[in-house]
């Protein structure tokens, strides 16, 4: 299936999976507007955050539609698709899965129904670290033949938290859920609605963004600002953690339902979030500008020109030569089309790998010493291929800059990274990195430094990934290290789909 890069630099070689997040969310309300074009747009906007699946659904206050698919935004969607989701509120929903549930049934939104007989449409980012809990409970309530979505083959997080917002009795969907959002533990950033409001909710640590904007003829939803602005909307403001909102013709109802005890994930300032968002008052943009003018403070660096590893290393590799003094150059030039096609490449080709993707400006490089930006490392397979092309193209010396700390540490909370032991920097020293990827020489910024770039009290950021450190406890059973970002496998859920024992996070 294709999958296309969008603006990610860790999808380079196929056999490198790098740090990928799960999720994109968006919703709209909006009265005599075209939503579902509107959340077509707004999706479009946030493809980076998931390329596998994409969905929308849509309500015309009498009923709701869905159509999801496996792809990419504009490969699922079309206009005649469009014209079918009619309606006043809509909620787009665009994924990347992680091990082994690349399939139909998960794709969201997730379609289930409410307490008071109608039907609910969920989408989610992030990933809930007690599903285990919540299976049991799926269980309990509706006993060996589950209903939905679960019965068809879902097997994520979102489709337990849809069934038990909707086996709760004689209340309306906004008590459900204040009643089910307390006992959700982990990371999420809902976006869910019913035939008449639209509703959004962001887990007390707000490990994943989630913003308010405001249209002429009504309200958006989304995971980032820039979704915002593709569709006309202005920024109002992030949704707080520990808030539900609902909106309707009434207007804006906020409720918490929990106590604020913010932990933002700031691998979303290294790499996550588009350049041009904002999380919690600071740009993205800034903020690896920023990292990448640290990272020269720290690391002195004996180079003739400093390039990027496109895209999301272009940033810091900007602040990196403007606190350096070295000329900045693109010394790569990617092609941004090759992981759109459906055309597999022959053996021949598959054996170039990253050629197909990136190559070389000669010019650049030849006989120069050259500082290579970038923004992580991971398994280190990309930097290795970057490197040997660079040397190939007459580079003289290699120099690699990362505007991160070295990642020792699964994800948890909504970021697939590789294995554990997969990682890189775990139980490697920097030297032996080095010398594993084939560089001259090998600099990371330090942790200090990344925070201050991000203008974030340390306090209210998550840095796990990098210091082992989680702020939202993690169960004693359910989630093993060794699978990276997925809760494993449950057992009593894997009773309930049985077809697909790898149960994911959405």
């Amino acid at each position: 299936m294709a999958r296309g890069d969008g603006m990610l630099n860790h999808d380079l070689l196929d056999e490198d999976k790098g740090p990928k997040d799960e999720c994109g969310v968006f919703g709209v309300w909006a009265p005599g507007e075209e939503v579902a074009k509107l959340a077509y747009y707004g999706l479009f906007a946030l493809q980076h955050r998931g390329q596998e699946s994409a969905g929308i659904a849509a309500s015309d206050g009498t009923r709701i539609n869905v159509y999801k698919d496996m792809g990419l935004v504009s490969q699922v969607f079309d206009e005649t698709t469009l014209n079918t989701l009619t309606g006043h509120i809509a909620v787009g929903h665009c994924r990347y899965s992680s091990m082994g549930s690349k399939k139909w049934s998960n794709a969201q939104p997730t379609l289930g129904a409410t307490p008071e007989g109608g039907a609910v449409a969920m989408a989610h980012n992030g990933a809930l670290t007690n599903k285990k809990d919540l299976a049991a409970k799926v269980r309990d309530l509706l006993g060996d033949k589950p209903a939905g979505e679960i019965a068809q083959g879902n097997d994520t997080d979102t489709a337990l938290a849809t069934a038990l917002m909707g086996a709760q009795e004689d209340v309306s969907l906004f008590d459900a859920a204040m009643n089910l959002l307390p006992q959700l533990k982990g990371a999420f950033s809902f976006v869910f609605m019913d035939e008449h409001t639209l509703y959004a909710a962001r887990d007390p640590y707000g490990v994943r963004p989630l913003v308010l904007g405001r249209l002429e003829r009504g309200w958006v939803v989304a995971s980032e600002q820039p979704a915002l602005a593709t569709v006309g909307a202005s920024f109002i403001r992030e949704v707080k953690p520990g808030e539900l909102i609902s909106i309707d013709e009434d207007g804006i109802r906020s409720e918490m339902f929990a106590e604020p005890n913010p932990a933002g994930c700031i691998f979303e300032y290294v790499y996550l979030a588009r350049p041009d968002a904002s999380i919690n008052g600071r740009n993205v943009y800034e903020s690896r500008v920023e990292m990448g003018r640290q990272l020269a403070r720290e690391n002195k660096a004996d180079a003739d020109v400093v390039i990027p590893v496109p895209e999301s290393g272009t940033p810091a590799a900007v602040g990196f030569a403007e606190e350096s003094g070295i000329p900045f150059a693109h010394g790569f030039v990617k092609n941004s089309y090759v992981g759109r096609t459906f055309i597999k490449p022959s053996q021949t080709l598959r054996q170039l790998g990253i050629r197909l993707k990136l190559n070389v400006q000669e010019s650049v490089v030849r006989g120069k010493k050259v500082a290579v930006v970038d923004d992580s490392i991971v398994r280190g397979n990309t930097q290795r291929a970057i490197i040997r092309m660079l040397r190939e193209a007459g580079a003289a010396e290699v120099h690699v800059k990362i505007s991160s700390p070295p990642v020792k540490w699964p994800c948890f909370y909504g970021i697939d990274f590789a294995s554990r032991a997969e990682l890189i920097a775990n139980g490697a020293t920097i030297e032996e990195i080095t010398k594993s990827v084939g560089a001259d020489s090998l600099a990371f910024i330090s942790e200090d430094g990344m925070i201050e770039a991000t203008e974030q009290p340390r306090a209210k950021l998550c840095t796990a990934c990098f210091t082992g450190e989680y702020p939202i406890d993690l169960p004693d059973q359910g989630i093993t290290a060794s699978r990276g970002c997925e809760p494993g496998p449950d057992a009593e859920y894997e009773d309930l789909v049985a077809d697909d024992p790898a149960a994911t996070t959405p």
